[in-house]
């Protein structure tokens, strides 16, 4: 039985790509690079296919509501993500469904776009985030949730949650290390948004 996180079926020849073209920047219509978009929303599979990773990552904010209030902000307008040294072009100034993203790094050659598209959102009174998933021509192939809860004694707390496995080839070469920059990269978003959020 085929696997929901299976290779999906071929692009369109307009969203081929050779991961030699560091600078690839997505259309708005290209294709997602993986089967079960939407994976983060749910449940995820307790036995994953081999090759696919899960990463999650939580990390206390703060309390009380004016700390909910900056994170919630932060987070939607990607400013958690420049925080934590991830540069973000965004389509709009905030995440929202179908919205298109590209991680950029480097400035000269050679440069590595990794562009996705935020598949869902939830804004609720105790819970907030959002997720995106790869696009043909990211280096890794997933989705990523970021996701604020609040409890009821009013601590607020980031949830990362990442399934993904290794798309380029310079990312299967990095093997484990480069899933250990991954968590680093997740507990940044934590500490990041922590201080964006702290009382003034």
């Amino acid at each position: 039985m085929t696997s929901p996180l299976s290779d999906p079926p071929s692009p369109p020849p307009g969203d081929a790509l050779s991961y030699r073209a560091f600078s690839y920047r997505a259309p708005s219509g290209s294709a997602f690079s993986y089967r079960a978009v939407g994976v983060t929303r749910e449940a995820l599979p307790a036995d994953l296919p081999q090759g696919w990773h899960l990463l999650r990552s939580r990390t206390r904010v703060g309390n009380g509501p004016e700390v909910w209030a900056a994170a919630r902000d932060a987070l939607f307008g990607w400013r958690m993500h420049r925080a934590a040294w991830v540069p973000v072009a965004a389509a709009t100034p905030r995440a929202a469904p179908g919205v298109v993203a590209s991680i950029e790094l480097g400035r000269r050659w050679p440069r590595l776009s990794a562009p996705c598209r935020v598949v869902w959102c939830v804004d609720e009174r105790d819970r907030a985030g959002f997720a995106y998933g790869t696009l043909q021509g990211h280096p890794e192939s997933g989705e990523e949730s970021f996701v604020l809860e609040r409890a009821p004694d009013g601590a607020v707390t980031l949830t990362v949650t990442a399934i993904s496995r290794p798309a380029a080839w310079y990312m299967r070469a990095a093997g484990p290390l480069g899933r250990l920059a991954r968590r680093a990269v997740a507990r940044r978003y934590g500490r990041a948004l922590r201080r964006l959020s702290a009382p003034r």
